[in-house]
């Protein structure tokens, strides 16, 4: 080890006890607005207060505590807010005080339902989303695209990757590209490399980039996979095909013979068996599952879009989704 990787280590250290302090200091600080939260709640409902005291209250820390900032009406209203939304949900409330507060309230004021605000607080904590990463995962349909996409997997995925239902998707967003009106399949791939890290955010933060046309040799002859990545927790390599137009059956066979490949010459024994994505401007479902019935290879269809969705028409296929998934349970 010579002495700028020792130096390194010194350095690895300072930024992991900055790290545990901004940790320490934001648990205080949502602890701080949660008991606030809490007083002003107990103190609205027993009718102590009314709504222009917490006017008074405002004016008076703002007097009293000048240095210190936050405390605004309407702040603290949002945390009245915050305390009665989380209150008595065990699942939840602690999970509040791992993120910012700032992500706290796009969580309040986006998330619809409790398991809407579970799955974007465990995402915030999972993938350290900044406020403008959470921003566009919640505007960009994040929830009702995984939920949705889960139902779809090919059991084979299923069944080789338990996780897979929470890492991969059915639609994805490529609103960040700023392709040309009438796109090759080279400029797609170009504009993803370009715009990797919001490729990265898209797919998930799990996601290492391993190379782009990487070349793979089968007897006398060269193939180029358009993208290779590697997943940390699936623990496996995933390929993907990127395609201009409609999914065709044609796509399976070649994505099945970049599989074997991977597996048979480039996967390592720690590693589990790899993954394919086509990823299509656009598919036929039928079609996909006819393509999909037979196939053993864990490979798996998607599309993706360049606009981003409408979310209230996403929100209305979901609970149409839910709906039919109840009347199929009340069949049975």
């Amino acid at each position: 080890m010579n002495i700028e990787e020792q130096f390194a280590e010194v350095r690895a250290l300072i930024r992991q006890a900055k790290n545990n302090a901004f940790s320490l200091v934001n648990r205080e600080l949502i602890n701080l607005y949660w008991e606030t939260g809490k007083l002003i709640s107990q103190k609205t409902s027993q009718s102590e207060w009314g709504e222009s005291v917490i006017k008074k209250l405002s004016d008076y820390l703002k007097r009293t505590e000048p240095d210190i900032k936050g405390f605004s009406i309407q702040n603290l209203r949002r945390m009245r807010q915050f305390y009665e939304l989380y209150a008595n949900d065990e699942k939840l409330s602690p999970l509040v005080r791992e993120i910012s507060w700032t992500n706290n309230l796009i969580i309040l004021s986006k998330a619809k339902t409790q398991e809407e605000r579970w799955f974007y607080l465990q995402l915030s904590i999972k993938e350290r989303l900044s406020k403008r990463e959470l921003e566009r995962q919640i505007d960009s349909a994040l929830y009702e695209r995984v939920i949705m996409s889960g139902k779809n997997l090919p059991q084979v995925v299923k069944d080789i990757h338990p996780k897979a239902e929470y890492v991969f998707k059915d639609n994805y967003v490529l609103d960040f590209l700023g392709l040309p009106a009438n796109y090759s399949e080279e400029n797609l791939r170009k504009a993803i490399i370009k715009n990797l890290k919001q490729f990265i955010l898209e797919f998930g933060k799990d996601f290492t980039f391993v190379g782009e046309e990487y070349r793979i040799s089968v007897g006398n002859k060269d193939f180029s996979i358009d993208l290779l990545f590697f997943h940390r927790e699936l623990q496996c390599l995933v390929a993907i095909d990127l395609k201009v137009v409609d999914f065709k059956p044609e796509y399976l066979g070649k994505m099945e013979f970049y599989l074997e490949t991977l597996d048979r010459d480039v996967k390592k024994e720690n590693e589990k068996p790899s993954v394919g994505i086509i990823l299509c401007k656009n598919k036929d479902e039928k079609v996909v599952e006819y393509a999909l019935s037979r196939s053993m290879s864990p490979a798996l269809v998607a599309k993706y879009q360049t606009e981003l969705f409408d979310k209230k028409l996403l929100e209305s296929k979901l609970d149409e989704f839910f709906r039919l998934a109840e009347m199929s349970q009340e069949e049975e």
